[in-house]
């Protein structure tokens, strides 16, 4: 049984909206700030419109469509997991690929994860005027952290990933300014279909510099 701290400073949601420039969420004091993800949308551009040119349009769209909902229903499964809510019966349930690729990814959160501080959390910064959800912030063998659940087909070259480590770096930031606690370690953990799960572990201070050069450059362009 996964065991929770309650932090009375977020205990709050926030409304979320999308446009034509990305998702924008809602905070408390009305301003609209742009998610995180959004932000980073223009990392590796060029590289997915060429991937998409390359395999076609038709086929580009079924690819993301099918690992959208892969990893939406990865994510649901481990928040039911460590919510101590997922019963036997209810994981034979879901899809077999889900299932495979949980199974894959569970003995790393059973070996790693300690107490758990937010699953699913909205969170914000007035100082970045950025906002998001995050996956969870929990102990990881033993140190606070922010834990971002990836899935992908083949295992994944970390030059390639820099921008997970800047998502999740922005969830730190964000958390320490909500709730004054400061988090250096960041976990990507990435279960992979056609491989072994990949956990990596970094230090948010090396992508925040990465982070603050995606956030100048998206509001230099609105």
């Amino acid at each position: 049984m996964f065991e929770f701290v309650k932090l009375p400073e977020l205990d709050f949601d926030l409304e979320s909206k999308t446009e034509n420039g990305g998702r924008r969420y809602v905070t408390p004091n009305g301003d609209a700030y742009p998610s995180v993800t959004t932000i980073l949308s223009a990392y590796n551009k060029q590289a997915i419109k060429e991937w998409r040119e390359r395999v076609g349009e038709e086929a580009a769209n079924k690819i993301s469509a099918q690992a959208s909902s892969r990893g939406t229903r990865l994510h649901s499964l481990c928040e039911t997991y460590l919510l101590n809510e997922l019963s036997p019966l209810k994981l034979n349930s879901v899809m077999p690929d889900a299932k495979e690729l949980f199974n894959k990814i569970k003995p790393k959160l059973d070996a790693n994860i300690g107490k758990i501080y937010s699953l699913e959390q909205a969170l914000y910064s007035d100082k970045l005027k950025i906002a998001g959800r995050v996956d969870c912030i929990a102990e990881w063998n033993g140190e606070l952290s922010v834990i971002d659940f990836k899935t992908a087909s083949k295992e994944k070259n970390e030059e390639w990933i820099q921008n997970y480590f800047m998502q999740c770096s922005a969830y730190a930031e964000m958390f320490e300014e909500r709730t004054g606690k400061p988090i250096n370690q960041i976990v990507v953990a990435i279960a992979v279909a056609n491989g072994d799960t990949q956990i990596f572990v970094k230090e948010k201070e090396d992508y925040l510099r990465g982070l603050n050069f995606f956030i100048d450059e998206y509001y230099d362009t609105v």
